[in-house]
């Protein structure tokens, strides 16, 4: 069942040049609004129209009788609609202008203006979506690649949502198990039935720990692999910047210390986000501007994801590359040996002793060697399991993987209260904690605050 809100009113396109612009209208008094300022091609009662129809004539200030533009109305009637209250959207000439000069006449005629995401918080208000359908539109709206796109729209579908509700009708039937017991005590708990309560226990957090297993994998495909690529100066870092990309984004040439600065760029690797990020040579100098470049990459190199450790083949190893060799950490590590168009210098055997056995892939970035290489090694190395793309994986955030760390620590109790055969009064608590904790994904449990957070995320107009 619907709320009774106010109507809300904002521009829903891009404030910019473009062919058409939308100002989109939500609530009880849409129709109203804009039946007072838009004169149709042939006269009819907005009120009385079929829903989900267009409408075709002239927004038109009442007042002055200045007519704004030329545009279509959509009129769209509760409850089959994204808020489930009555939508009109307003479609006109795209441009800051029209639709700014638009929305002021929507507001002065009784609407306000919408804050970030409040129409798809009406969505959840009303019922429409649970609470991680309604963070799904964000990542659709962000999805740098197909890839994060389709997650996300699996995560629309309310598949995430479907997966906590499978999870929570397996622990109420547990805890309808335990009240029960509460309420009879003269029944004594047999071994057969304390068994099968702690398999059902077993059982929950399995399906916990399958949630979480892809809880890496879809940071990574929804925010980007963190890739730093780090070395000496002058060994073809933005070169091979540059190659991932397949544009020249970063200057190239042979003077030692050209990067001063961190540039950061995403490239689509098999449909994972790569956000590349080229650093200043790490080397020793007394040079101001580029030593406040050094410190920078040294800052990525401990925040990074993945580190591409790019070496001159064509040159011996120098005190500076083992310089970064000792400041490596555990972090993935792929050693790329660049420049294997020209004589190769750099002793290998050492190269495969300093790397400890780790991945080393040769390229030439001028003639476009082993890259294709590279980009299959990078991808392996952040499905390792093959975990993300199964089609039953699902892609969870960070507020969604901390609700179910919770979830399982609470299960675990549980589990271990059953074992040691404490009263029934202890389980029912973590299980209704255990519950709690799921319902702050979906959005039952979820507080104001922990909503209006969310939703403060999104953009005007969505």
């Amino acid at each position: 069942m619907e709320m009774d809100f106010d109507t809300i009113a904002a521009i829903s396109t891009f404030p910019g040049e473009a062919g058409i612009g939308i100002v989109r209208l939500s609530g009880n008094e849409a129709i109203d609004i804009v039946s007072k300022i838009f004169k149709p091609y042939k006269p009819k009662d907005l009120k009385k129209v079929k829903t989900h129809t267009l409408h075709y004539g002239n927004i038109i200030d009442p007042e002055t009788k200045e007519v704004y533009d030329e545009v279509l109305v959509s009129i769209m009637k509760k409850p089959n609609t994204y808020t489930r209250e009555d939508v009109v959207e307003i479609n006109c000439h795209g441009g800051i202008v029209v639709t700014s000069k638009i929305l002021e006449l929507v507001l002065k005629h009784g609407a306000r203006i919408a804050e970030p995401g409040e129409f798809t918080k009406r969505a959840f208000l009303n019922g429409r979506i649970d609470l991680s359908q309604a963070e799904a539109v964000i990542d659709i709206i962000r999805a740098k690649t197909m890839l994060a796109n389709k997650y996300a729209q699996k995560q629309l579908s309310g598949y995430i949502g479907s997966r906590i509700m499978d999870i929570k009708d397996k622990i109420m039937g547990l805890l309808v198990h335990i009240l029960a017991l509460i309420d009879f005590p003269e029944e004594d708990v047999d071994e057969l039935e304390r068994e099968q309560m702690l398999n059902t226990a077993k059982e929950i957090i399995g399906d916990i720990d399958r949630l979480l297993l892809s809880s890496e994998s879809g940071r990574i495909i929804r925010e980007g692999l963190k890739t730093a690529i780090i070395g000496k100066p002058n060994v073809g870092k933005s070169s091979l910047l540059n190659a991932l990309l397949k544009e020249n984004r970063a200057i190239v040439t042979d003077i030692p210390g050209t990067t001063r600065d961190i540039i950061e760029e995403y490239v689509n690797v098999k449909g994972i986000p790569i956000k590349l990020i080229d650093t200043a040579g790490i080397r020793d100098t007394d040079e101001l501007v580029e030593k406040i470049g050094v410190s920078k990459s040294k800052e990525v190199l401990m925040e990074a994801d993945l580190i591409l450790f790019v070496l001159d083949a064509s040159k011996e190893l120098s005190r500076e590359d083992y310089e970064i060799f000792d400041i490596l950490t555990d972090k993935d590590t792929i050693f790329v040996l660049n420049k294997i168009d020209l004589p190769k210098k750099i002793d290998e055997e050492e190269l495969k002793n300093l790397t400890k056995g780790g991945i080393i892939i040769e390229v030439s970035t001028v003639e476009k060697i082993g890259l294709e290489e590279l980009e299959n090694t990078i991808y392996n190395l952040v499905f390792k399991g093959d975990i993300s793309l199964k089609e039953d994986a699902v892609v969870i955030n960070s507020r969604h993987k901390e609700a179910l760390i919770n979830a399982k620590k609470y299960m675990e109790s549980c589990l271990n209260a059953i074992e040691r055969g404490y009263s029934e009064d202890f389980i029912s608590i973590d299980l209704n904690a255990a519950l709690d904790q799921l319902g702050k994904i979906t959005g039952e449990t979820a507080t104001e605050d922990l909503i209006n957070k969310i939703f403060e995320r999104f953009c005007v107009g969505k």
